[in-house]
């Protein structure tokens, strides 16, 4: 069956599209070329790249807008990118730069037909208040339209701000501006102890990307780290519920399969991928079926 009628089969089946975050698989060190080949062949629908990957194709001599013409050949969509620029830090002069960088980081995406970019709270934004970062996020959207590519307020669960859904939903709302958006994560929502309830309150279209994990019992909230995520289903989270949750709401983007265990890059990447997109569609399929 060819690529793009496989990932059409598994929108039928699900109300969301099936995504890989390039992290999952970092450690096997494949590059973007065969990130994306593999990607296609195992059934996702999109990729979600790290920026620093299309520095280093580019470093190497590669022309983005190749890998775009590879991306479309193969019907993948990239519904966002990762990347770290410090758009909140408490230092406006340092703010000013780091939008230029975000400028260019998002003229990387834009060349490879991405539609989002995340925006967390990287650099000094400790102590600050949510309406200064909501200040911050009208800038950085701005710059966002000139390059027409959206960026994503990412809630990260272990930052001093912008730590929960609730301080994401307040600073995407703050600003009255339509496009704004964010990116959520279950891990991220269980390590800030925001809880999940939230979820059913926003709009679906507020979402640029939803990462998708689970987490263990052990260790406990306090101490759990990026390394300690797991196959969704492989977890304690409440997977079920923020599966209804985004299609009561109306969510109808990406569930992008981001994780960092050391025991998954120790695997063959193939063999990471698609048992991530098996049990990503598993529990999809759970989720519904509850509901009938």
């Amino acid at each position: 069956m060819p690529s793009e009628d496989r990932h059409e089969t598994l929108r039928n089946e699900s109300p969301f599209g099936f995504c890989l975050n390039t992290a999952t698989i970092r450690e096997q060190h494949l590059g973007i070329v065969d990130e994306i080949k593999l990607v296609a062949e195992i059934g996702y629908g999109g990729i979600e790249p790290w920026v620093r990957e299309l520095d280093a194709y580019e470093q190497a001599g590669g022309r983005l807008s190749d890998l775009r013409q590879r991306i479309e050949d193969l019907g993948l969509h990239v519904p966002g990118a990762i990347a770290f620029f410090a758009w909140a830090d408490a230092d406006a002069d340092k703010r000013r730069g780091e939008l230029e960088k975000a400028r260019r980081e998002m003229a990387k995406v834009a060349a490879i037909g991405g539609k989002t970019i995340a925006a967390p709270p990287f650099g000094d934004c400790a102590g600050r208040t949510l309406d200064e970062l909501a200040e911050c996020y009208r800038d950085l959207l701005a710059v966002g339209r000139e390059m027409g590519v959206t960026p994503a307020v990412e809630v990260w669960g272990h930052a001093k701000v912008l730590s929960r859904l609730c301080d994401a939903a307040y600073i995407v709302t703050a600003g009255n501006a339509p496009d704004a958006c964010m990116v959520l994560d279950i891990y991220h929502l269980y390590k800030g102890g925001g809880g999940f309830d939230g979820i059913g309150l926003i709009a679906g279209s507020a979402i640029g990307v939803f990462h998708f994990n689970d987490y263990p019992a052990v260790p406990g909230r306090a101490e759990i780290a990026d390394k300690d995520r797991v196959f969704p289903g492989d977890g304690v989270g409440p997977v079920r519920q923020v599966l209804t949750s985004l299609q009561a709401i109306g969510y109808r983007g990406m569930l992008s399969l981001e994780l960092f265990n050391p025991e998954y890059y120790r695997r063959p990447a193939a063999e990471v991928a698609r048992e991530g997109l098996a049990k990503m569609r598993a529990a999809v399929a759970a989720a519904l079926h509850a509901q009938q």
